[in-house]
Formats: C-alpha cells, structure tokens, sequence
C-alpha cells in the first residue's frame, strides 16, 4: 500500500495546553509529536484491523492511516504507569477535525458517506468538529477512560469555541438487519430535526426503520446499543437519516449529529468544572 504521511498537523494549536484532562495515573493531551501520531495510528490498526477484521486504509508499518490525519488534531489516552517512552504509553485516541480544517483539505471523512456538507453550509455561523477513529485498548476500555476522552474533547471544543459535533458511529458488520432493533428504535427515537438533518448519499442509504415502533422495547435496544453510541445519546445527541455500510472497516454506520446547545445541562456543568482546570 502506498505510504501515508503523518507529518504533525499544523492544526495543533500551540496556545491549548498540553494536558487536557486528568483521572489518577491517566492523561489526555493532543498529540505533539510525529511519534506519537504514529502510535495513536498503530493503536488504530490493533483495534480496527488485528481485533476487528478491518480491510481499509492500512500502511506496510502496520498503521491505520488516510488522507485526513495530517489535518486532524489527535487526542491521546495516556497511561503514565506504563513504563517507557510517552508514545509508547498510548492506550486510546480519538481523531479531531474542525471544519475551517476540513474546508482547506477538501471535506470530512463523513462526506463519503453522508451529505453532511449541506449542514455545514446552511449554518456558517457556527464551528463544527468531526469525531472520528475513536478506539480504546481492550484492557482499558471503561468508565474512567471515557470519562477521560469527554474532558479532553470538551476542553478542546471550548478553546476552538465549537458549536457542533459530529461524526459517525458504528455497529459492528455489514448486513443493517442484524442490528434492525438498535437501528429502528434509533430512527423512531432519536432522529435529527427538520434544521439539524443529514441523510446517507442516495447510492449508501440502508433504511434503519425495520421494525414497527410499537415492537420495540427501549430498554433491550438501549442494552444492545454500541457503548459509543449509547454515550452520545445522553448527551444528547441526534441520528442521521439512514444507515451506511462500510465495507472496508465491516461495519454499519450511523451519523451523530450533536449540537452543543442540546448536550444536558448536568453534563455541561461537570465537564466545564473539569475543562477549567486546563484552560
């Protein structure tokens, strides 16, 4: 495969400091450094590739990497107990890129699969941020790290001033009826309004309304929803008009559309507290 550049964006901003969130021996930052890009893109291939049986944007180094990473700012999950240099202590990333970014390289990453441009476009006023390649190590997946990854992220939304977050996120493979209870509670439940609607590009849309309203009972599809997912929903988030298959990754895509204007009052309140501190 061709090699991918993963040169340091110029997007970091020098003026955000470099810890943004902090829970025990664990740290979220922004990547700094060439290294550490590298490390967050080879966690990447471990989660995507080795565990999940992705078969998309991967470099000769064993490295999940596209077009998008040289742009994107990189948010790092840090174990500071682990011995050893600090790219070496990565354990979870989440890739960030803000729409004046985006504009400058020609697009989100979600625009291959949802018409999200004509959103962006119809509300200049506001700042978006597309969240995307979020993975965790298996040992590490809990609680504290996502309590983590949300400090860092809303540390980061406040000093870009961003008005909207979004991106898509995924069930794992690619036949939608497999998921038809989350997909149909999601489009009954928690589709976008009329101002904030996207919908899958025609030749991508899988209809997610398989299952009547009525057969539904919340509290198995909210059991059996994707924790990522189930996360943004009680922030508030809203749902995509259609579902997407990604063959490359093996997965069925939603798109999360979650203005900062709906995210609960309780949550904007302690993820403020702790964004002050590292501010």
């Amino acid at each position: 495969m061709p090699q991918v550049d993963s040169t340091p964006s110029p997007s970091m901003a020098p003026s955000l400091v470099s810890v943004l969130g902090r829970i025990g021996t664990m740290e979220v930052c922004l990547a700094q450094t060439e290294d550490e890009i590298e490390s967050a893109q080879q966690l990447r291939f471990k989660v995507f590739f080795d565990e999940l049986g992705a078969k998309g944007s991967a470099t000769l180094e064993q490295r999940d990497a596209d077009r998008f990473d040289p742009v994107c700012d990189h948010l790092l999950v840090y174990d500071t107990s682990i011995a050893g240099p600090k790219h070496k202590q990565i354990v979870g990333t989440y890739r960030l890129l803000r729409s004046e970014r985006a504009f400058e390289t020609g697009g989100f990453y979600s625009a291959s699969e949802y018409s999200i441009d004509s959103l962006v476009n119809a509300k200049p006023d506001l700042r978006f941020l597309e969240l995307g390649r979020s993975c965790v190590l298996p040992e590490y997946r809990s609680k504290r790290t996502v309590e983590l990854l949300w400090q860092g992220i809303w540390t980061y939304c406040r000093h870009h001033s961003i008005g909207v977050m979004f991106g898509c996120a995924s069930f794992q493979g690619t036949v939608p009826a497999a998921h038809a209870l989350q997909l149909s509670f999601l489009h009954h439940n928690f589709r976008a309004t009329n101002d904030w609607d996207v919908r899958a590009l025609p030749d991508r849309y899988q209809p997610m309304d398989l299952v009547p309203a009525e057969a539904i009972n919340p509290r198995v599809a909210m059991f059996a929803m994707p924790p990522l997912i189930k996360g943004y929903l009680r922030l508030g988030a809203m749902i995509g008009d259609g579902a997407v298959v990604d063959h490359d990754f093996g997965t069925t895509d939603v798109l999360i559309i979650l203005p900062v204007s709906r995210i609960a009052e309780r949550y904007i309140s302690h993820y403020a507290a702790e964004a002050k501190r590292f501010t």
